[in-house]
């Protein structure tokens, strides 16, 4: 079943592929620094579930986990946005 994991990989990557390529071709959309802690947030957490269901042992689980709350709060401190006056 970890197929389906893979499948999961393979649609955020193209999903990075075209966010980069619109920013770049058209300056618009999500920025390269907030997107890559969207997606890498994604990909670690399709990384969780292929090792889980592959059966891998639990420290292997955790570590992809950790990663997606790092990628997370990277995410949010490039993405967040200060109020009028600050």
């Amino acid at each position: 079943m970890t197929w389906l994991a893979d499948v999961v990989l393979v649609c955020l990557l193209v999903e990075g592929a075209v966010l980069l390529w619109l920013w770049r071709a058209r300056g618009r959309g999500v920025a390269p620094g907030p997107l890559l802690g969207f997606l890498g947030a994604g990909v670690a957490l399709a990384l969780a579930l292929r090792a889980a269901l592959a059966g891998a042992a639990w420290h292997w689980v955790a570590l992809w986990l950790a990663l997606a709350g790092v990628a997370h709060l990277l995410w949010l401190a490039l993405s967040w946005r200060r109020g009028p006056g600050a």
